[in-house]
């Protein structure tokens, strides 16, 4: 038998079907925005990465491309900077994030991601502020960040505190993305070198009391190795690290000088960072790897040829 329902009754249910249809469909594209890559790893599962902050060089615009297209091993592309300036404002550097001048990096960087390289985005750096605002006014700041991550489907992020900040405040913004972007979800952090050893830091909290309290929702340290908080021509300042016995080899990147023109001192010509990165790699199988700041002119190579720099770095070169 089979049963009649009045008009009304029959709007009524299929306005519940429609209801609920649209609610599937919005949950499938809220997976879909936030949706993480799987995790890329060179040559013995070391990092492999790249800081991008200088997307024009002059008025020539500086492609990820090359990276792919020549096939480096590179396993991260640390997109930057993020600035929260505002309740209502982020900034890319200087520029909002959908600026029409970053709409052929925005492509690039999906084409990245489609070779299985992981893209992230660095807050703050030498742009001060935004940790502040983060550590000070959490309910409005985060959300920004928060968003902007699931709008252009980044893979993590890179937290690059180089101002005062409470320690529970980085803890509570490393909580919150976990929470809001899962287990695959990339968080990294950008410390100088010594700060990873009980020396100079430029954050504001402890580095060993923040890795022993959430130090499993942290991939690696990109720990700057130049400007007199680190030294990447010898194993001794990684060393450090290491014996402290709080954080691992294996969460530790050398990120070093791509360009003697780039943070000041401290660079280390590719030859010889290539034998210190030999020897961390004999002395620690579980190494973490190799990151360079930055990319848009990192030598030896010049110009054009930049990517040589990781493809004569990364493990396995």
């Amino acid at each position: 038998m089979s049963l009649q329902f009045p008009a009304p009754h029959r709007v009524g249910v299929r306005r519940a079907v429609l209801v609920a249809a649209t609610a599937v469909v919005l949950a499938v594209v809220l997976a879909l925005v936030v949706e993480v890559r799987p995790r890329a790893d060179a040559a013995g599962g070391e990092h492999a990465a790249m800081y991008y902050q200088t997307q024009y060089d002059g008025d020539r615009y500086v492609s990820p491309r090359e990276l792919i297209d020549h096939d480096v091993p590179v396993t991260d592309l640390i997109v930057g900077a993020i600035h929260l300036n505002s309740p209502t404002e982020v900034h890319l550097n200087d520029d909002p994030p959908d600026d029409p001048k970053f709409d052929p990096m925005w492509t690039d960087l999906a084409a990245v991601q489609d070779e299985g390289v992981r893209v992230l985005g660095m807050v703050g750096g030498a742009g001060h502020g935004s940790f502040q605002r983060l550590d000070a006014e959490f309910d409005t700041y985060y959300p920004l960040l928060r968003d902007l991550v699931a709008e252009r489907r980044l893979d993590g992020i890179d937290l690059n505190v180089e101002e005062e900040m409470s320690l529970a405040g980085i803890e509570r913004v490393i909580t919150a993305l976990r929470a809001d972007f899962g287990p695959d979800f990339v968080i990294s952090m950008g410390p100088v070198a010594s700060a990873l050893s009980g020396g100079g830091n430029l954050s504001g909290f402890d580095y060993d009391r923040l890795y022993r309290d959430v130090g499993d929702e942290i991939a690696f340290f990109n720990a700057q190795f130049y400007n007199g908080w680190g030294d990447a021509s010898s194993t001794s300042d990684f060393d450090a690290i290491v014996e402290r016995g709080v954080i691992p080899a294996d969460r530790i990147a050398v990120t070093a000088l791509t360009n003697g023109g780039n943070g000041g001192s401290g660079y280390v010509d590719a030859a010889t960072l290539r034998d210190v990165l030999a020897e961390l790699r004999a002395k620690y199988p579980e190494f973490g790897g190799i990151t360079g700041w930055e990319y848009f002119n990192a030598a030896p190579a010049d110009g054009t040829d930049r990517w040589r720099w990781l493809a004569e770095l990364a493990p396995g070169a």
